[in-house]
């Protein structure tokens, strides 16, 4: 996608703005955001059911934003099933191959594999209201994939599961993609699914993207304070300051050491829940954040404790902790695990 922009009612409304993004052969890459930010219309705009308003999309050297969807070879899965009801799961997998004019003999065999690849031949001779949710988005899956497409988009295919299909179906479609070596752009508001899926991630918000990286770059190395707001749960913590002479000071505390000093005054420092401690007594450390404790949640494998910063909200993940609500404490993080965004929100270090 080369300044790929799209406008609807005239241009009054910006759906996607400048967008420029290169998805390698045989990656698997996925547009995440929030609701609303444009990142099923860019997949629409790849499968050619939208037209871009500006801009120049390719598949290889081929530009194909003038071209008809039939005419690009992709394949897509969308939110709902999309099945044909009066036919049976074997008559909508080979679909596609009937109207291509593929010999019947060919279509059994394309059809036997397909199926085997996703675990549903047995079936092949049920209708789509007779098979579980998992099974149905399996055939959806088959449907699209028979054909070989060049590029398989899918526009958040797991939704409509519940949490055990969620994540088998990610086990799933992973270990096709790969067995497959499609390209593969996936669309998802669900980070979980980003991460543990994505060979990349696109993060959109209004409209443009934000920030691409592998999940382990996206986490670890935020581009801007929207991105480390957005990626985690809990979202990073940001306390803003103001910089001078190589330290922040955060909300009129002790002033905490930064590693890279920026020509800004005013700064954000980020800090993961887990890169925190909270307690109850005086840290041993030269600067500490005060706040109340307003929660404490355990969650198994770590407690969750919710402090009030002078009416701010901060998320602490601890092992364990001794620490309750309404109780007075001090928060601390290393220096080194403080991430600092200039005045633009632009990450610094």
């Amino acid at each position: 996608m080369r300044s790929v922009s799209k406008y609807f009612d005239g241009g009054d409304t910006v759906a996607n703005y400048k967008l420029d993004l290169e998805v390698e052969d045989g990656e698997f890459l996925v547009f995440l955001g929030p609701s609303g930010c444009g990142k099923t219309t860019a997949l629409r705009m790849i499968a050619g059911l939208e037209t871009p308003s500006d801009g120049e999309i390719y598949f290889d050297d081929d530009r194909v934003d003038g071209k008809q969807p039939a005419d690009r070879n992709v394949a897509m899965v969308f939110q709902n099933y999309a099945l044909y009801p009066h036919m049976t799961v074997r008559e909508n997998i080979e679909y596609p191959l009937k109207i291509q004019g593929i010999p019947p003999e060919e279509r059994d065999e394309r059809v036997a594999e397909t199926a085997e690849l996703l675990h549903i031949e047995e079936q092949l001779g049920s209708d789509p209201a007779e098979i579980s949710g998992g099974q149905r988005q399996r055939t959806s899956l088959a449907r699209a994939i028979i054909r070989k497409p060049s590029v398989f988009l899918l526009d958040e295919p797991l939704s409509n599961l519940d949490a055990k299909l969620r994540l088998e179906m990610r086990s799933e479609l992973k270990r096709l993609q790969s067995e497959l070596d499609i390209t593969t752009v996936y669309v998802t508001h669900n980070q979980e699914e980003a991460m543990s899926m994505g060979d990349r991630i696109a993060v959109m918000n209004q409209g443009t993207i934000r920030q691409v990286a592998d999940p382990e770059e996206l986490y670890r190395r935020p581009q801007t304070t929207w991105v480390a707001d957005f990626i985690g749960s809990p979202p990073m913590n940001l306390f803003e300051g103001i910089q001078a002479d190589g330290t922040v000071d955060l909300a009129g505390e002790n002033e905490l050491p930064t590693k890279t000093p920026t020509a800004s005054e005013t700064v954000s420092v980020g800090v993961r829940p887990e890169d925190m401690s909270v307690d109850s007594d005086s840290p041993e450390t030269d600067w500490a954040i005060r706040g109340t404790v307003e929660t404490v949640e355990p969650l198994g494998e770590y407690v969750l404790v919710n402090v009030d910063v002078d009416g701010k909200f901060v998320n602490v993940k601890v092992p364990t902790t001794d620490v309750e609500p309404e109780q007075q404490v001090s928060l601390t993080f290393e220096p080194e695990d403080a991430y600092l965004y200039d005045g633009d929100g632009e990450l610094v270090a």
